[in-house]
Order: structure tokens, then sequence, then C-alpha cells
């Protein structure tokens, strides 16, 4: 298709050409004119109401055929656009990205031959392989720009100065997706009535859908359309060997075993009503003796029941999922009759990864990042990667350039030796046999040459810093030494030093658009304009091989391509409000709709990398299977390495990843937790699920692709740009994006499902207009007025948009899926210093705080929102405000310890007997717990002790926060968290005892004090005093209960070989002063009263 025809369908103004043909004996098709149809009568009854599939078979490929279209696509890849606010969108083309050599013909700035155009040093056309395209028969290499304006002229050729012929380009028909339409000679068809839901996701006429929707029929060769209607609900039923084979299903649920789970749920029950009767034990018991003691912890017990039982009974339902790649296989990749080439039916996937500031996220740990999506074991035309820079920093752009660059070697190295995992840093520095499992002779060698390259990568990222200083101070050298030549010229005054602005500049020798090293206006992290750069253009629809000849290692058959991908950075401007990481995902949202449009994205922190390259199919097993309909995204677990071994802060967050979450998979599903989720796309434009009851419009059948208003009978087509904004593109893809992330309606229990081969079809390429539509969807000013973080996308107005972006999904009916994979599907880093660790969990429980005063509160919920689902959202707002009740339990044991008073005054047999049942009800809970959610009981006790430690200091800085941004409006800022390794290469674990000094250890410091001081006063006055032993043993033991919990926290205070900050000291002798004039002032006696005599007070607490 021309490009002039590409841009037409895009911009909604024209329709499709359309192109005639006939096949020859020899099974070739040749074009026909209009006027070659009107000769002959016969020749028009021929090809009235005639529709000819043409399979896809190894010698007829989809392909791109149009000079203009391969000179177009190139011009979009060697650009980076720019623009946003009251700025036109500029292109600006670069002929170097990187320092280094660019190979791989898919990336901007590759090398190639010049032009031969006199005075134009630019590159010449390529194919797919990098090969110089030369449009002209007489072999004139000419770049895009030439070739273009010759066109454009007088359509001659410079080098034979002939008319550009087609040459061989033109001589096949274009067959973009397969399938050619033959109309009757007499008969008119309007193509611009085609609506957007009959394109695939790059703006092609979708034939399979339009087959799907009409009367049109399959068929291989010549098929002949039956007008009585015979056979007409065969189509219906797609590919005919699909229901010659049994249905499989893609995933299965697997209940947790009778004899653990039967009993867990018992307890449940048990614990539940005896902590009834304890409790009303304890309100009509008081200590008269001691009625504020008894009152602080009967409101504590109170708090601490209704916190367990929102904690507790949302885990009732746990349950294991498994999935059968086989059948997906089975069911979209293999080929077919209808498929022989096994070009794959797999829906499209976007990647996001977003960063935002390249000190405190390294981009080599975002290079890593990047290579493993890009190896990703998916099909190469179906991917597309895009990275947000928030930060608009030169140094992050060129790391991902050059991570592009390697991506050359290092992608087709994984699919041609089955590498495992696919992040290089990480499977380089895996310790044991590297040959195990492999068996290709070729693999040491390959992998030693690969390795040197990685190294000499490595050795690129991390020099970008002083090479791009370098690079800008050279060049700002050379702009001062102008400007003062320039001054001597015109006679000025040289002792005025011009004042030349310290740039940074990009490899071409041009300003950087973004954030410059010396910030200044429109340059600076908070006012830079909008920046696009489509560093890898989409790969060929075809298969693309290696030889032994192209690249470092013979990469004979094997595919070389590489999945798309985009760098982006969204406008930034002072007066706007920018939303942090939920407004650069509702960016990526935007443009990714206009430029690839995947029905499903998968977001990830630039740390967490792909460690099993079929994750990504794995979780394609839920939402392709029957019921998948209604997912609105796949929750993978968190995992981290680099984790000391005895995970002291609890890191590694098992009891939450794979109890808690694993058993909301069993009610309404997990909560999404940021990172490692793939969400269906039309999900997160704030749409209901499908539901048969509230379409408007009968359809007479459920296969058949629906308007927005279809699924939400309230949104008036007219009043989309109050919801979506101004892009027509934008808002045309969402029907379509819908369409194409349906399940296959291969099972009558399938709901709105799609035939199979509709997505079976090439992408359209990228053209210029496409590209600035994208450029104009992520300027700060796209979202005014529109629906963007209140209903649509990331929500906004929390730290923790992620949970609010999943409650309002879950809220709407939608379901979410737990995927646990063997292999861990994703891995990441996790701040393993204490202080960073606190840190980590105010922003959580800050978000936590904000969601309780909002309208996201479950309270508030709809009755689509489970009961049970809707006590896990409800325990997710309230469980920092447990922090207040928490510490002044833990001053409790101090308090009786030095008043010599307990929480209650006599003992009672039924008190005992409850305080028993309880004990066992708990012990007898988290070893049940422990079995089904499949983690180790020193993870669950490191847990408990973490859950005190933030408890007292995090959680409740969170709450004193979040309190003051409801009452006085005071706003929150937080720092990124550091993702960068220690500066200690030779200990991996050098931060884990580098102690920061924070306010928030100020609570667990004082709290731990108070209790060995009222241990050592009250041991004192049992030995030397009226203290009686059983009291003081009592008292010791919950006061010790408290320590071991703190424990952890100690040990990070003291850090190596107990290096302990003199805050420490400062704050202990203080503390210690203050609880010795307390006990002066409760005990007047003073030293002397230890010596006394035994009191004859016989009503205080003891033990029988």
């Amino acid at each position: 298709m021309s490009v002039s025809s590409q841009k037409s369908n895009k911009g909604n103004s024209a329709g499709q050409q359309m192109k005639y043909a006939r096949r020859t004996s020899s099974g070739r098709y040749i074009s026909l004119s209009r006027e070659d149809l009107d000769m002959s009568e016969v020749q028009s009854r021929d090809y009235m109401n005639y529709t000819v599939h043409i399979p896809p078979t190894p010698d007829n490929q989809p392909t791109e055929n149009s000079v203009a279209t391969k000179a177009e696509e190139q011009y979009i890849s060697n650009s980076l656009f720019t623009g946003g606010f009251n700025s036109v969108t500029r292109a600006h083309l670069m002929d170097k990205v990187i320092d280094s050599d660019v190979t791989h013909p898919q990336m901007a700035g590759a090398k190639g031959a010049s032009c031969g155009m006199p005075a134009c040093d630019g590159k010449v056309l390529k194919d797919e392989r990098g090969n110089d395209i030369t449009p002209c028969a007489c072999r004139f290499k000419i770049c895009r720009d030439c070739f273009m304006d010759a066109q454009k002229g007088n359509g001659m050729c410079p080098g034979c100065k002939e008319p550009y012929k087609a040459g061989d380009y033109d001589d096949e028909v274009e067959y973009s997706n397969g399938t050619l339409k033959l109309s009757a000679v007499n008969r008119k068809r309007d193509a611009n009535n085609m609506p957007m839901t009959k394109r695939n996701q790059g703006g092609d006429f979708d034939h399979n859908r339009w087959l799907f929707e009409t009367s049109g029929t399959y068929g291989y060769g010549n098929a002949f359309r039956d007008d009585d209607g015979d056979g007409g609900d065969d189509r219906l039923q797609g590919d005919l060997e699909t229901n010659d084979k049994p249905w499989k299903p893609l995933s299965r649920v697997i209940p947790i075993e009778t004899n653990i789970i039967s009993p867990y749920r018992l307890l449940i029950f048990i614990r539940l009503v005896v902590l009834g009767f304890f409790l009303h034990w304890r309100i009509v018991n008081p200590n008269n003796n001691a009625i504020w003691l008894w009152l602080m912890s009967i409101i504590c017990e109170v708090w601490f029941a209704f916190s367990w039982i929102l904690d507790q009974i949302p885990k009732l339902c746990p349950i294991n999922r498994s999935t059968d790649l086989d059948v997906l296989r089975e069911k979209f990749d293999l080929p077919s009759p209808s498929n022989p080439i096994g070009c794959s039916d797999l829906p499209g996937i976007d990647f996001f990864v977003s960063t935002a500031d390249p000190e405190k996220e390294p981009p080599f740990t975002t290079a890593n990042t990047i290579l493993s999506i890009l190896a990703v074991d998916y099909p190469v035309e179906k991917v597309a990667c895009y990275i947000s820079d928030d930060g608009g920093a030169l140094l992050t752009f060129e790391a991902m350039a050059e991570a592009c660059s390697f991506a050359d070697l290092w992608v087709p190295f994984c699919k041609k030796h089955d590498i495992e995992p696919r992040n290089p840093d990480t499977y380089f520095n895996l310790k044991g046999d590297s040959t195990k499992g492999k068996s290709r002779p070729d693999f040491v060698k390959d992998r030693r040459k690969v390795k040197r390259e990685y190294e000499e990568f490595k050795v690129r990222i991390n020099g970008l810093p002083d090479a791009i200083r370098r690079r800008s101070e050279a060049f700002n050298a050379r702009e001062e030494m102008k400007m003062l030549k320039h001054i001597r010229e015109t006679g000025a005054n040289p002792m005025e030093r011009p004042k030349i602005q310290k740039a940074t500049w990009m490899a071409d020798g041009t300003h950087w658009p973004g954030t410059w090293g010396n910030p200044s206006k429109e340059h600076s992290k908070g006012d830079h304009a909008g920046i696009l750069q489509v560093m890898l253009k989409p790969p060929s629809f075809d298969t693309l091989t290696g030889n032994s000849e192209d690249k470092l290692v013979d990469y004979t058959n094997v595919d070389i391509r590489l999945p798309m991908f985009v760098y982006m950075s969204r406008e930034k401007r002072s007066g706007y409000d920018h939303n942090k990481k939920a407004g650069a995902m509702n960016a990526l949202v935007r443009a990714s709709a206009i430029l690839s449009n995947g029905p499903f994205i998968l977001n990830l922190d630039c740390d967490h990398y792909i460690n099993n390259c079929k994750a990504i199919r794995e979780g394609m097993c839920f939402m392709m299977d029957q019921g998948g309909e209604d997912i609105c995204y796949i929750q993978f677990p968190q995992r981290f390495e680099g984790i000391d071994p005895s995970d002291r802060y609890a890191n590694h967050n098992t009891v939450f990843f794979d109890g808690n979450m694993r058993a909301l998979d069993g009610v309404q599903g997990p909560v999404y937790v940021g990172t490692g989720c793939m969400f269906r796309r039309f999900a997160l434009y704030a749409f209901d699920p499908p539901n048969p009851d509230r379409m408007t419009v009968a359809k007479e059948t459920e296969t058949q692709p629906l308007t927005t208003s279809d699924f939400d009978p309230n949104l008036d087509v007219n009043l989309l740009p109050k919801r979506f904004g101004n892009s027509t593109l934008l808002s045309e893809s969402i029907p379509v994006a819908e369409f194409q992330g349906r399940p296959l309606a291969d099972h009558p229990a399938i709901k709105f499902g799609r035939p199979p081969g509709a997505l079976r079809v090439p992408r359209e390429p990228l053209d210029a207009v496409t590209v600035a539509e994208a450029v104009s969807v992520i300027a700060c000013w796209y979202e005014d007025k529109t629906e963007w973080g209140e209903r649509v996308g990331w929500i906004y107005g929390s730290v923790t948009e992620d949970v609010v972006t999943g409650f309002r999904m879950h809220n709407r009916g939608w379901r979410s899926v737990y995927c646990i994979t063997k292999r861990d599907a994703f891995r990441g880093s996790a701040p393993i210093n204490l202080t960073d660790r606190l840190h980590q969990v105010l922003r959580w429980a800050t978000g936590s705080v904000e969601i309780f005063f909002s309208r996201n509160n479950a309270l508030l919920a709809t009755t689509k929102l489970k009961f049970l689902q809707r006590l896990a959202y409800l325990n997710v707002g309230i469980y920092p405000f447990t922090s207040f009740f928490l510490i002044v339990y833990c001053f409790l044991p101090a308090l009786s310890l030095i008043s010599g008073q307990f929480i209650v005054q006599e003992l009672n047999i039924w008190f005992l007997v409850y305080l028993m049942i309880i004990t066992f009800c708990l012990i007898g809970l988290a070893l049940l717990e422990v079995r089904w959610a499949g983690i180790g009981l020193e993870e669950w006790w490191r847990n408990e002790q973490f859950w005190l430690i933030s408890g007292t200091s995090s959680h409740f800085a969170a709450c004193i926060q979040g309190l003051l941004k409801v009452i006085a409006g005071i706003e929150i800022s937080f720092t990124l968290t550091s993702k960068s390794a220690g500066e200690d290469e030779d200990d991996i674990y050098a931060d884990l005892y580098l102690v920061k000094w924070t306010s928030l250890m100020i609570p667990p410091i004082v709290i731990a004090l108070v209790n060995i001081v009222a241990l050592v006063i009250a041991f004192a006055r049992t030995l030397f005093g009226t203290g009686k032993w059983n009291m003081f043993i009592g008292g010791a033991f919950f006061a010790s209960w408290v320590l071991c919990h703190l424990y952890p926290f100690a040990k990070g205070l003291t850090g190596r070989q107990r290096k302990t900050p003199t805050i420490v000291f400062v704050w202990s002798g203080l503390i210690s002063i203050i609880i010795s004039l307390l006990w002066m002032a409760l005990n007047p006696g003073g030293i002397n009263s230890l010596g006394g005599t035994a009191s004859s007070d016989k009503s205080g607490f003891s033990f029988p």
C-alpha cells in the first residue's frame, strides 16, 4: 500500500485504494486495470462478487514492496520527534544516535552506503536485512529525502535521467494481508464507510474480520460466494481443522488439599468464636487497681481482633492454578492447512518500562531489563517495548540506543541456544556449569564471543556519563569560540564575555531537547519538550534468518528480527501536575495505542527483568481461555535477588505474595502491586467487562466487533474526547484493542470470542503522521478536561496508584488472576538497607492512608465488589492505623513492670483457657498457612518481626502524614527508592550494614530502651526490694516478646562490626534519664526503698 493511502487511512480522509488481479495458469497473479475489466462483459460477470483468499505460503508472504513505504519507515526510525504545548511537532533526522557503530537494519543510525547525489551525505534506503534498495533499474543509490524530492519533481532518476519504473517492486500485487476483494464492474463501493473496527492493529483493512462480519467466505485459491446462503454458518466456526480436534482448556484451577484447607478453616472459626468470649471476659473483668492499664490494653486488643478478622477472613479460599503451554502453541502457533507457515494468531503485547532518575536508577540496570524484554519468547512481530524516561536524560537515551545495538547480537544468541535467564548481566554472573542442557557444539564458542562483546557493552554504558560530559564541553567550547570570533569581526567590546548556554549535546552534534546537565529554561527535569524516538522500527512480518557472514556469531536458521522499541519522554512544563509515575504510565498507554495498540500491556519497573522467557505465554493462557474475556489483569508475584540469606527485613515478603495474593485469587483476584502485571488494555479504558444484558445493539453473533457505546450505553460517541482526549486515532484504536484481546471462539461456552486467524495479518508500517500524533498525546496539556487519571488509565491522587487502579477495575466487575510460574517470571532488586526499607514501607502505608480518606475506600464500593474482596481492600486502607494501638501495646509490658501492676487484676480459669486456645489456634493457623502457601516457617517469623518494626515506625509516620494531608492539605513528597548497587563490589550485601539515620527509627528505639530499662528496674526491685518473682516473670515474658520482634532492628542499628551512629547513644542516654526520673516520681522512696520490707498489699497480680 502506498504512503498516501496509509496516511489517508489514519487520517480518516480517504478510502482504501483497490487493486484488481487475476490468476494465470501458472498460478501467478497479475495486475489488472479498471479498463481491462471493462473490456468484456464476460470478464465482468466472472469477477462479480468474487473473493480470493491467498494463503500465506512460503512463496507468497505478505510483503511491503513499495519503495516509498520503506523510505517512510527509514525516515521514522532515523528521526527524533519532539513537540508539546504551544510548539510545533518536529522530526529531527539523525544520522548518528550513539558514538559506537550500529549494524542492525531496524535501528536508527544503522551504517550503510552514502547517497549518490552530489553534496548529500544521507544514507541510502535499506530493506529488512539492511541491504541497499535501488528504486531504479540503473541501481543508482539514493537516500530517502532525495528519492522523495525526485518523485515530487520530474519523476526522473538522477542516475540514468529516465523516469522511475516500477521495476521489481511493483510487478507483484500488494497482498498486505493475504486477501483480495474483486468487485463487479458496474457495482459501486464506497471504501470511505469502512469502520475502524474492521482494521487491524496497524490500520490495514482486516479481511479476516471482514469475512467474519459479512457474507464473505474463507477458501484457498478461487473461492466462490454462495449467494443462496448455503453453508453460511460454517464460516462462523473459523478454521476447518479447528473443529476436528477436541477442545482443550489452556488453564486449570487446582484446589488446595482438603486435609490442609479444612482444618485451616476450622481453626479460623474456632479462634473467631473464642476471641469473642475472651474479649467479653476482659471487658466484664476490669483491673480496678490499675484501671488506666486495663483500659489501654482492652482498647488495643479489640482493635487487634478487628484487624485480624480483616486480614484472615479473605484467606478462606486459596487456590493454585496451572497452564498448558502445549495447548496454547497448538491453538495459536502451529501450522495448519489455512496457516501453512505457522503465522502466530496470538494477540500483540506492549511492554512498559518506567524510569525517572539515572542516578538512582542506573541506566545499566535499565538496559539489561530492556534486553530481557527484547529476547522474550513471543512472536517478535507481536511485541513492542516502550520506555518512559521521566527525567528526560540523554544518558538514558544513549544507554537505550546502546542496548538496542547489543540486542542485535544478544537476542539471536538467546534464541539459538535457548538461554535462560535472558538478562545478560544475570546470565553471565550465574555460578555453575553453563553448558548444562546445551546440545549445540558451537555453544561454548558463541558464548565466549557474546560475553566478550557484553563486557565491551558494559564499558560503553558505564563510560557514557563521561563521554557525554566531554562531548558537551567540546561543543560548548566550540560555540564559545564562534561567538568570540563573531565579536572580533563585528568590532564589539572583546572584554564582554559572551554568555553561552552550557548545553548537552547529542552524538550527531545537535542540542539534546530534554534535560541538560546544567539545567536551563525548557531543558530541566520539570520543563522540557516531549521526545519520542522509534529506536527499533517494527520488524517485518516475514521471518528473517541470519547467516554465517553478517554477524560475529553464526545465526543460520535463527530469526534475527528484533521487536519494536520506542524511547519516550513526555513533555513537562512548570505549572502542570504531572502525577509522577501514574502520569507517565498513562502517557505510555496513549502513545502505544497509536503506534502499536497491543491489546495487552505488561508494565515492569526498570530493575525488574524477565527471568522466565515463557512467562508471557503463561499469562496468555488465562487471557485466551474460556472466561478470559472478563479478566482485567494477570498479576505475577514479585521476586527479588540480592537479598541477604537471612532476609533480615522480610524483603522477599513471601507471606504476602504467596499467602495473601494466592488466597485473593480464589475470590475476585489479587490486588495490583505495581510491577510484573499484564493488563487488558480495554479494561484500562474504564469500561465494564462484557455483559450481554447491557448490549444496546442486537448482534447476530457474539464474535462480531462492538463499538464503545455497546460496552457503555451511557457513553455518547460525541463525548469520547471528554473521556479520552481529542485524538481520533486513540479513540478509534479502542474497539480494535477490545476485539483483538478476545479469546478464540473455538468453544460454544466462549462469549465474545474472535474467529481463528484474525490476527495473522501484518502490522501496517509507521508513518510520520502517526508518530506525530503519538507525540501530541504525550503533551502536558492533553489530559486537561479529560477523564485520564480520574477514571481512565492509572488513577491519580495516591502515591500507591497501583492499588487504586486495581481497585477501580474490581469495582467495575472485572476479575484478576494470580499467575505463579515454576520458574520465577520476573526478578528485581529490593532495598536491603534498613533506612531504605523503612522509607519504602512508609510510601506504601501513606498511600493506604490516602485510600482510606478518599472515595476509593472499600466501604464506598459498588455491589460488583465481592464481600471477601471488599474486606481485603478495606484492610489495605486500615492496616496503617494499627500502629497507634501497636505502639501503646508495646509500652504496656514496661509500664506493668515499672508500676507493679498488670492488665488483669486476678486470674480466672476461663481466662487461661481462652488464652491457651487462642495461642494454639494461632500456632496451628501459622503451620497450615505455611503448608498451603509453600513458604518457610522462618520466612513467616521474619514477616512477624518486620510487621512490628514497620508498625511502630513507618506506619505511624504514614498515619501522621496522611492526617496532615487530609486536615491541613499538606502535600506528601517522596524520593525514589535507590536501585543502585553498593559501592563495595566485593560484598554484595554491603548496603545491609550501612546505617543511615532517619527519624523513623525513634519510636522503635524508644520502645526497646523503655522495655530494657523496665526489665532492669523490675529485676532490681524484685531482687532487693518488695517485688514478687511471679509478677516479674510475667511482665518480663511480654517485654522479652517485644524485644525479640525488634531484634532485626537492633542488628540494623549496630551495622557492621558494631559501628553504631553517635545519635543512637545520645537518644539512649536521654531516654534513660527520662525513664529514671519517671520511676523516681512514681517511687519517691528512691533507692532506699529497694531494701525495705515487703509490702502488705496482697491485691496485686499473682500467678497461681
